[in-house]
């Protein structure tokens, strides 16, 4: 059994504006990946991290590491869930000749945190930025420290909403991890679109991408 934890984060304006910066390059990393993912039909996280990480560090070096393999695991996940959903329109099992359609993340789309990018101790969160870290002070209930102490911390996703952020932390049981894409399929989020041809400036990225990775 699956829960979340909705936090809305008590925003400064400088501090909105790094978040959104933050979201910002965040997807710009995402569009860089997801040629690639079109181009080579592969989106396994562990091998498109090998296939595309060093040049994705070289492209964003503002991201850092860690951030940067968060990009990649949000394209994987985007893409597992589009391309292998047994309900999807675009699920490459029907048609496996066919070309891959192209993902286009908004810059509305979220972020993903992990350990390495957000702390959370004492009731004072940490998040990673490009600006360096920012930091809230929360007040979590007994019901939500319970969560952290006994359920499986799975994502770490940021949103934004109108002019406010929110965090959600996906926790599961430990013994009850269930795999992306076994949702019951649905419409596709606002961040996400779906292309059937890349556009011309996307599939240029894609080389350049490529050629860094290769050299």
């Amino acid at each position: 059994m699956s829960s979340t934890l909705t936090l809305t984060l008590n925003t400064t304006p400088p501090q909105a504006e790094s978040l959104a910066a933050l979201q910002r390059l965040f997807s710009e990393a995402c569009n860089a990946l997801a040629p690639v993912v079109k181009d080579t039909k592969c989106w396994n996280r562990v091998a498109l991290h090998h296939l595309t990480y060093k040049g994705l560090r070289e492209r964003f070096p503002q991201l850092g590491s860690q951030m940067v393999c968060n990009a990649i695991y949000s394209v994987s996940r985007s893409a597992r869930i589009v391309y292998q959903h047994p309900q999807s329109p675009w699920n490459v099992a029907r048609e496996p000749a066919k070309a891959l359609p192209l993902l286009n993340f908004l810059p509305t789309a979220p972020v993903y945190f992990d350990r390495h990018t957000l702390s959370l101790k004492a009731g004072q969160l940490s998040l990673f930025t490009l600006d360096g870290r920012i930091r809230f002070q929360l007040n979590l209930s007994a019901a939500d420290e319970l969560l952290f102490e006994q359920s499986k911390l799975r994502e770490i996703v940021l949103n934004r909403s109108g002019d406010r952020f929110v965090l959600q932390f996906q926790f599961v049981e430990a013994d009850d991890l269930p795999e992306l894409g076994s949702a019951e399929w649905t419409e596709l989020p606002e961040y996400l679109l779906v292309f059937p041809e890349a556009p011309g400036s996307n599939a240029a990225g894609a080389s350049s991408l490529n050629e860094s990775v290769l050299v």
